[in-house]
Formats: structure tokens, sequence, C-alpha cells
């Protein structure tokens, strides 16, 4: 039995009979709903503990710091053996998991971070919510710095790069194609937004190499557990991160159809969080990675209170349900209630609706995809005790585990390496430097042939007269005439030439 799927809980008249949520199956991705205080985190917790002891690696973000208890084996309790035995749970047992601790913020775990050029400008764009113009603006942006080598690692190489679009709009319009300041501004206004939320510390080097999330030990899959109860006050960093690091799995992963087990399974706890506050482009783009990266062999189950939190479209795609207790306190509860109870293959021996409502805390309804991936009927299941510890650890038991990781040491210290700030700042240096060298070559050239002059000049005697004082006011001599030439053209590029000339034939011929 455990070699077919993750026991999930008993069902039936007698709540003995195995739920299974199928391995061959788990790729289809999944929903776990129900009220605050109906055991949505414990579920969670038991998949993540299924899907690991399997070998299968999972991801999941923790909201309430509440799975962090993955990492330790459970209390023996009385009531978790009493459960195991009523639903025919054998060989149960309690023991800990292997846990990675990740943070954002790099607070509660290790240091998760991307570079911009790995974001890329559509992903960035849609983040953004930018426009098509402004989104033809950044992807030009990427290009110029692709063909200059410039690399785009954090927000400020970004910036630096908008900066030098702006001033050279005029050199890059014949290229690239036109570049406006009023959308400069609005890309610029648009990543303050960004860094305020946290952005600054998630986009930068050493990037998060992925295969370090998909590792096992032991035999078991990892468990990457993604601190995330600071970074829920910032939902479009959440958002941006989370589908990140979708899109690039879906970029690396080949193709594999259905494999006998996932590949990695992404558990997303407060799901609603990833679609209140975001722009339809992200909500359309989270659609499309859970709709295609199935066929990679990843699974994705989101964890959320009511099922109409996820959109539709993204609702359609979540084969294996399971519906903890709903209330109908409101007209819109109500309304949920229904909804939710309608997307159930019905069982003949309830209602489903009045399941839903009835079912009590660590009891829920469930419907998992049977061969052919055909929904199951609905069965009111006693879901299965954790092995390991529910509730979170204590500061000093994750500071522990954080040092006791394979992988402490590898991402903490942050890397800051000559990229498109950098390289610019010094073109800029190096620019201001060379005018001021021209500046002071053409004070000293003109200083040098003023002296020349002065000394070679000769003024030949003149008779004291009315007519040739006269004729001396009005017309220079030659070598005034010269002088005033030579130095009205001092300013021109061939002026500098000719003065360099005349320098050096005077040194030479001293």
């Amino acid at each position: 039995m455990a070699d077919e799927g993750i026991f999930v809980g008993g069902g039936g008249p007698a709540q003995n009979a195995a739920q299974l949520l199928a391995y061959g199956l788990a790729n289809r991705h999944g929903l776990i709903t129900g009220a605050t205080g109906t055991g949505k985190t414990v579920t969670m917790q038991i998949l993540a503990e299924g899907f690991s002891a399997a070998g299968v690696p999972v991801f999941m973000a923790d909201v309430k710091g509440d799975v962090s208890g993955l990492s330790q084996a459970g209390e023996a309790k009385d009531f978790l053996f009493d459960r195991a035995a009523t639903i025919g749970l054998e060989g149960f047992d309690l023991r800990a998991f292997p846990t990675v601790f990740w943070d954002l913020f790099g607070t509660s775990g290790h240091p998760v971070r991307t570079t911009i050029s790995e974001m890329g400008p559509l992903l960035l764009a849609r983040m953004l919510d930018l426009t098509e113009v402004q989104e033809g603006v950044l992807t030009i942006a990427f290009a110029v710095a692709d063909d200059q080598n410039l690399a785009l690692l954090d927000l400020d190489d970004l910036r630096a790069m908008l900066v030098w679009l702006d001033e050279n709009a005029p050199d890059v319009k014949a290229r690239y194609g036109n570049v406006s300041s009023a959308s400069i501004g609005a890309i610029q206004r648009a990543l303050l937004v960004l860094e305020n939320e946290g952005a600054a510390g998630f986009l930068g080097e050493p990037a998060l190499d992925l295969s370090d999330l998909m590792t096992t030990r032991d035999g078991q899959g990892q468990i990457n557990v993604l601190m995330a109860d600071r970074l829920m006050s910032s939902p479009r960093l959440y958002a941006m991160f989370l589908l990140w690091l979708l899109s690039e799995l879906f970029e690396i992963l080949p193709e594999i159809g259905n494999p006998e087990k996932p590949k990695l399974v992404f558990f997303f706890d407060e799901a609603h969080l990833l679609f209140d506050t975001a722009p339809k482009a992200l909500t359309d783009r989270i659609e499309q990675v859970v709709r295609l990266i199935r066929s990679k062999g990843v699974g994705v189950y989101f964890v959320t209170q009511n099922p109409d939190d996820v959109p539709p479209d993204v609702l359609s795609q979540l084969g294996n349900r399971i519906q903890h207790a709903l209330r109908a306190f409101t007209p819109r509860d109500a309304k949920a209630l229904k909804l939710a109870a309608e997307t159930f293959r019905p069982n003949p021996d309830f209602d489903t609706e009045t399941a839903i409502r009835e079912v009590g805390t660590g009891e829920a309804v469930t419907s998992l995809l049977e061969k052919k991936a055909v929904p199951g009927i609905a069965q009111r299941t006693l879901i299965r005790p954790p092995s390991s510890r529910m509730g979170p650890l204590t500061e000093a038991e994750r500071a522990a585990a954080i040092a006791a990781s394979p992988l402490a040491g590898r991402y903490e210290t942050a890397v800051n390496r000559e990229s498109a700030h950098e390289k610019l700042a010094a073109r800029a240096q190096d620019a201001a430097a060379e005018t001021e060298r021209a500046d002071a070559v053409r004070a000293e050239a003109t200083d040098a042939f003023e002296a020349f002059n002065n000394a070679r000049r000769y003024t030949p005697p003149q008779p004291r007269t009315q007519r040739s004082s006269r004729k001396s006011r009005a017309e220079p001599s030659l070598s005034e005439a010269l002088t005033k030439t030579v130095i009205k053209q001092l300013n021109s590029r061939e002026g500098q030439k000719l003065v360099r000339g005349i320098l050096g034939g005077l040194f030479r011929g001293r």
C-alpha cells in the first residue's frame, strides 16, 4: 500500500478504508481548503511527510511557522496512536524528516537570491505590472546590457542601466527602438515599490542553485521550508518569488509526462495572497505555469480557506481535493460552501454539502484521483496523525537546525561582483577625467602658442606720420591676424591637431 501512494486517512462508513494519494497522479496538483483551525496545516504536514518518505523533495511556504516541526520527531501521545489504530494505519512511528529552512530576508533560514538577469524582462515586467510600452523599454535595457557585456545582477545594476538608456536615448533609438524618459521614470518608480517590499535582498548573488532544493538524504526527499511569516506583509514579493521559482523549474526540467513519482512537490500556504493583489498578467502566468509544469513531473498544491480564493482557471487544474470544514456564517460563506460541494463527485451515502459543514477538526471530505486520473467519490476521511512534531520549533531549535544544515554557509554571505552598476560608474569617471585632461591640454596649448608668438614677433620701426599711424590702427599685422585665427580654431578638433603639430615642430627645433 505504501508503494502506491500516501496514506492520507481512513474513509468509508467505519473510516478505516485507506484513502491514498497516488504517487503517479500527484503531479496532477491539489487543493487543501477549510476554515481556520480545521486542520489544514496538519494535512499539509502529513502530505509533506509522505512525499519525503517516498524520496520526493518538497518545497513549502510556512506562513505561521507551524510546519517547522517537520525537522523533529513528534511527541508520543496516546491520541496519535489511537487515531492510527482507528483508521487502520499500520507501522505508525514518530520520526523527524530532513528539513532545510529558507528565508528571503536571511533571518530565519538560508537566504534566497536570484539575479535580475535570471528573472528576465518578461517575468519582471509582469511583477512590476508594466504597460506594453514600458515592457518594451525594459526589454531594450536587457538587450543593451547583453550586447555591452554588462551583467544585471541587482536593483542597482538595473537602475544604472535605465539611467544610461535615458542619457543615450538618441543613439539607442537608431538600433533598438524609441526609449522615452516617461517610460523609464515609470519603471524606476515600480522598482522603488518593489524595493520597499524587501526585494533588494532577494535580487543579487549568490543565486539559488535549484539543485539544492531537489536533493535526497538517506533515501528521503529533502523538505524545504520557506519561513514566510514576515514575507506575508509583502504579497507582491511573495508572488514574485514563487512564480520565479516555478518558471525556473519549468525552464530547466525536461518533459517526462507522467512519472511514477513527482520530481518535486510545492505547497503554497495562504494561496489567496498570490492572487488578491496580483495583476491579471501575473495571474495568467501562474495559470500557464501550473497547467504546463505537470508534464515536468512537478506537483503544485494550494492551501487556503475557500476554493474561490483560487481563480477558476487555476482551480480547474487541481485534481486532488481535501476539503476541511467550512462554516456558513454569511451569504458569501453559504455560496462558497455550495460551490465547494458541487466540485466533488457525489457519494450516495451522504450529502456532500452537509458533510463539509459538519466534519470536525482533523477530519475532511476528500476526493483523490484514481486510475486514469478519474476523481474519486467523495469520502468523509479521518486524517492520519503526523509522525513529526505538531507545532513550531523554538528559536534555539531552528538556529541549531540551520547551523547543522548541509547548506550552511553557502548562501549566507552576499557577493557584489563587478556588474553593470560598477562598469557604468567607471565609464562615467573615465569620461569626466578625459574631459578634464582635454581642457587642460587646450589651456596649455593656448598659453604655449601665445608665448611662442610673443617671443618671435618682430615689429619694424614706423615713420611718425599721421598716415602710417592710421594705417597701423586700421590694419593689423600679419602676425596678429595669424594669432587671432589660430586661437579662434583652438577649440575645434582640427585646431587641437594644428597646435600639437606646431608645438611638436617647435620643441624639435630647439
